[in-house]
């Protein structure tokens, strides 16, 4: 069968993937991105709670298993754009404290091979290129700049401003949350004739049907195919990456198309792009005489390392109605670095996207026995009009038995042992008990629905670290640039590399470091 040679070879189109596209797109380098999926189809539904949240349509079907046998649908969307299609768009730059070791309650979160200052352009870049709003010098844990966000803050309504207000009057210091979307405001934040954005409800876990969200399809990928040495194949997963006879070089990308045939591509590059998990996946499945342990795993690193933070989402009722749509603008980051009872770090508050009352409805005899209790007079559909919602996100540690790996029958294996469960813990305690300062009823409930029950093994979406980078081959996967230190031409561009995760969204970073890593590869390329 014909091999199909290119410059530069991505095999995804996420943050990762279709961000680099975006970058090499102008070096008039042949570039092919391939995708799994398709385009997302734009229809009704891309709103409808039932469908993305109860009903997981757009999810994939693939059944994996966790540790204990038990199979289960991982958290993960096909389609062009990755899972920036359905991500919060909440775009956090790493705090510097996160680029070396950082002591928690559960032991030392690794050093990175780079620090802060070596992000600080690309982050730069990054916020311009996915339309970051926000407001510098608000949040204390912020990294020095050297520029502002492009865009302005996007403006609390009227109960998150009053949050705000009563965070302040604690002595804390509630910030703008640093959001991707494409949206003009007028001086009472709402969206000026001219924006994308709408200012909707919908931001939060759900496609942009106006596509007004900074994802990587709307803001990457297709401006990327406006140049014609840049092309797009869809539908076409890649099964296995195969070498040159000494095992130094990439020598094909093997596929399988929409109608069932085998493709075979070549490029002078090979990016794998594919999230965390499916990655290191595609790695472990190249395995060969050359590699029998997988494709860039001499050190026997790839798969392992899985992170994904420690997580809950939680709902608290506001005694006073919360008519906000678009309520993702706060976080508050205060024990971030150091919590109120010892030198180790928390994690961050953040807002969540809106709930409704059908979501609330999926769950409803066990939230209304909860709701009930503190607003006995309301209905379901009321009580969702109280409800203020929140994401408390705390660091979970590397750990090498945190892995994914391929079972004898070719199943995939997601294994996760909890690590630093005690930052979250007291973060989540020390949230439930301000509640009554903050205008709310006593206690919050888990919003369980945004996620997976209880943050299973399912809970995929900030995956991050199983194909991880350093300076040491006999420790890491990866080098300094995200070049496998055993491989010529392979690059691995998204979450993967991560060495540790911090405790804020990781998407910024996947987005800054293609770009870095678009600019070695530039310079590679000629």
């Amino acid at each position: 069968m014909a091999t199909h040679h290119y410059d530069v070879v991505i095999i995804g189109s996420g943050a990762g993937g279709g961000t680099l596209a975006w970058k090499l797109a102008s070096s008039g380098k042949r570039i092919l991105l391939l995708e799994r999926g398709d385009y997302l189809p734009r229809e009704r539904d891309n709103w409808d709670t039932e469908q993305v949240f109860l009903r997981g349509k757009y999810l994939t079907t693939e059944k994996w298993r966790d540790a204990s046998g038990h199979t289960f649908t991982p958290e993960q969307n096909y389609n062009v754009g990755g899972n920036t299609k359905f991500y919060g768009a909440a775009l956090f730059r790493l705090r510097p404290e996160d680029f070396g070791e950082l002591q928690h309650h559960g032991g030392i979160s690794p050093a990175w091979p780079v620090g802060y200052q070596d992000f600080e352009p690309w982050y730069a870049e990054a916020e311009q290129l996915y339309f970051v709003h926000g407001a510098a010098k608000e949040d204390p844990t912020d990294g020095p700049r050297t520029s502002d966000f492009p865009y302005p803050a996007v403006q609390h309504e009227p109960r998150i401003q009053q949050l705000h207000d009563d965070l302040e009057r604690l002595g804390l210091h509630p910030s703008h949350l640093p959001i991707g979307v494409m949206l003009d405001q007028d001086e009472h934040g709402n969206a000026l004739h001219s924006s994308k954005c709408i200012r909707c409800d919908r931001v939060d876990g759900f496609p942009c049907l106006v596509d007004a969200k900074a994802d990587a399809q709307t803001v990457c990928v297709d401006p990327a195919l406006q140049h014609s040495n840049v092309e797009l194949v869809t539908n076409a997963r890649v099964d296995r990456l195969e070498t040159d006879a000494d095992g130094r070089t990439v020598s094909a990308v093997v596929a399988t198309l929409a109608d069932g045939s085998e493709a075979r591509f070549a490029g002078d590059v090979v990016v794998v792009s594919c999230g965390a998990l499916n990655s290191a996946l595609l790695l472990l499945r190249s395995a060969s005489d050359a590699h029998p342990h997988g494709l860039a795993n001499g050190s026997d690193q790839v798969g392992r390392n899985y992170m994904r933070h420690n997580n809950v989402a939680m709902m608290a009722l506001s005694k006073e109605p919360n008519r906000t749509r678009f309520q993702k603008t706060l976080v508050l980051n205060d024990w971030y670095l150091k919590g109120e009872d010892a030198d180790f770090a928390w994690g961050g508050i953040q807002m969540l996207g809106k709930s409704d009352g059908l979501e609330l409805r999926g769950k409803a005899p066990h939230f209304l026995a909860w709701g009930a209790k503190l607003m006995p007079e309301k209905p379901l559909d009321a009580l969702a009009e109280h409800a203020v919602d929140f994401w408390i996100s705390s660091e979970d540690l590397p750990h090498p038995d945190n892995r994914v790996s391929i079972d004898d029958d070719g199943t995939v294996s997601l294994s996760i042992v909890e690590t630093n469960p005690e930052g979250l813990k007291r973060l989540r305690q020390k949230f439930q008990s301000m509640m009554s300062d903050l205008g709310m009823h006593d206690g919050a409930h888990e919003r369980k629905l945004y996620l997976h029950e209880a943050m299973d093994v399912a809970a995929t979406a900030h995956q991050a670290g199983t194909v991880r980078f350093g300076t040491d081959s006999a420790t890491s996967a990866l080098d300094a640039d995200c070049k496998a230190h055993d491989l010529d031409n392979l690059y691995v561009v998204d979450s993967s590399f991560f060495p540790s995760i911090g405790a804020v969204n990781p998407t910024l970073t996947i987005i800054a470091n293609a770009l870095r890593v678009g600019d070695h590869l530039r310079a590679r390329l000629g």
